[in-house]
């Protein structure tokens, strides 16, 4: 799987079957074992994943904190348990994609504009 936006798309319909549980610390493990694999064997980084790489300084900004913490954690710190704060994460995700009309970077595994909008939008 090489569009990182589309597997969270995935995760987003179906968590507990990806994650084990509806949690957004589970979700950072499965991304951060997802980016050391793809390291592992060699793969280039796609422009899905060097744009998700700027999310942890996105979400420092959007809550206006300065902390070492984590995106999930700060995430988490906000809402009342990791359940609600994995659905926040997928709001957030959605408003970082479309901060700067991402459709280049969505469109990279061959979506069209309808597609892009569609992923945008859920």
């Amino acid at each position: 799987m090489h569009d990182l936006y589309m597997l969270i798309e995935k995760i987003k319909k179906a968590p507990s079957m990806y994650l084990g549980r509806h949690s957004i610390i589970c979700l950072q493990a499965f991304l951060s074992g997802y980016s050391v694999a793809k390291h592992e064997l060699g793969d280039v980084p796609t422009k899905q994943d060097s744009d998700f790489r700027e999310f942890p300084e996105w979400i420092r900004k959007r809550f206006n904190v300065q902390t070492s913490q984590s995106w999930a954690n700060i995430i988490l710190f906000y809402c009342e348990d990791e359940s609600k704060a994995l659905d926040r994460f997928f709001e957030l995700l959605d408003e970082f994609i479309a901060r700067n009309s991402s459709a280049e970077i969505l469109g990279e595994g061959g979506l069209d504009v309808e597609q892009t909008v569609q992923v945008v939008r859920t």
